[in-house]
């Protein structure tokens, strides 16, 4: 048995956007056989990290008890999750894979399922569903999958992404559905070879964070990024950018808040660093899980990134906290912000484009407030932790109901 670890343009409109019943708790209880009512549901993830899909697991596992299910995780890369996670009462096994395909891990999994008598298994990576897959068909239960990113453009190595993409195709070809988190995502995947009525979109939302009224930011400007830095999320693009706008005489500085995938990128970056001579305008936080306190130091944020997205979380906890936001255009981005409306959008790999954007807010050309409070508002109604857990249970249900 695995051992617990400590407890410390818009796409197609033929993608089904999945959508909560309100009699849902009940419908679900009828099908759940926990003694308390819920549907237990595995969740099978990497775990090495805290990012941006590992918030939309750690929430889910918060919200979606409200809606009839318990969440439990099988880590196959154990490492920061466990003990960053807030959803504490969710357990969470080291199942450690030696290798991309080490299999033996399946035959633990399926001994986990029937012990605890898990219905439903849902996978968020290629990795995972390579074994989550085998598991769930082996011990009889259905299993889902999350698509967070594009497989075929995730990462700057080819053959990686090639690699991925293979594993996740084969993977998904009897899964019982498939979420991904935006519409654009959602095209991508029935490009993929998936047919329609498996797939549905449950855009990722975040909690309502009710921040304070903030005056129009004077003096000194600090634009923020919040992101596992590695190459497609564009840091380069942004420190391009920061150079241009100090050489021209606007006052501004980057918070950096994150680690770095690697220590390679790491130096790569600081030597960028010390050739633009911005060592003394950045400030370096590292890792943290209390982002809504580094965002509440930001006066604008910005996500650079160069491909890979699907629905960025970061995005929307920096709506969520009435921080206007300043992005590429790239995946989910222009599903969530609207180009002069809840932020500004850029094309990627431009730092000059992205210095204008940023150099009209600093100058008052767009209106701070007004995005300030449309983006707050957006967020509130299209974006939410509990709408996006609601969709999630509602894809449970319909395929708990389909497979009994």
């Amino acid at each position: 048995m695995l051992e617990p670890e400590s407890s410390s343009a818009v796409a197609d409109a033929e993608i089904e956007l999945a959508r909560p019943h309100i009699d849902g708790v009940q419908r679900h209880q009828s099908v759940g056989s926990s003694p308390a009512g819920l549907v237990r549901v595995l969740h099978i993830i990497n775990g090495e990290h805290y990012a941006g899909a590992e918030r939309v697991q750690d929430l889910l596992a918060l919200r979606l008890p409200e809606l009839g299910f318990a969440v439990d995780f099988a880590c196959l890369k154990p490492g920061r999750f466990a003990e960053a996670r807030l959803a504490r009462r969710a357990r969470v096994y080291d199942c450690a894979m030696r290798s991309r395909f080490d299999l033996r891990v399946v035959r633990n999994l399926i001994q986990q399922i029937r012990d605890e008598e898990y219905q439903l298994v849902h996978t968020h990576t290629p990795r995972a569903a390579l074994v989550g897959r085998l598991a769930s068909a082996l011990a009889g239960i259905p299993m889902v999958h999350h698509v967070h990113s594009p497989t075929t453009r995730d990462t700057t190595y080819p053959w990686r992404n090639r690699v991925n993409s293979l594993i996740e195709r084969a993977s998904l070809s009897r899964v019982a559905g498939v979420i991904a988190v935006s519409q654009s995502l959602g095209t991508w995947v029935r490009q993929q070879g998936l047919p329609q009525w498996r797939i549905a979109v449950v855009p990722n939302g975040v909690p309502i964070a009710n921040p304070p009224l903030r005056p129009l930011p004077s003096g000194e400007w600090t634009l923020g990024m919040v992101a596992l830095f590695r190459p497609r999320k564009g840091l380069e693009m942004l420190l391009e950018a920061l150079a241009k706008l100090r050489s021209a005489g606007l006052l501004v500085r980057l918070r950096a808040v994150g680690g770095f995938e690697t220590e390679a990128y790491r130096e790569e970056i600081i030597a960028r660093v010390e050739r633009l001579r911005l060592a003394g305008a950045i400030d370096w936080t590292g890792f943290t899980t209390n982002v809504g306190a580094e965002l509440a130091r930001m006066d604008l944020f910005v996500l650079p990134s160069l491909f890979g997205e699907g629905l960025p979380m970061v995005v929307l906890e920096a709506m969520a906290s009435g921080v206007p936001v300043v992005a590429s255009r790239v995946e989910g981005v222009p599903e969530v912000i609207r180009d002069g409306r809840e932020g500004l959008l850029v094309e990627p790999s431009r730092p000059e484009e992205l210095a204008e954007a940023i150099a009209r807010v600093l100058r008052g050309e767009v209106d701070w407030p007004a995005l300030r409070e449309a983006a707050l508002e957006r967020q509130r109604e299209r974006f939410s932790d509990q709408a996006m857990a609601a969709g999630v249970a509602e894809v449970y249900r319909r395929i708990l109901e389909r497979t009994r």
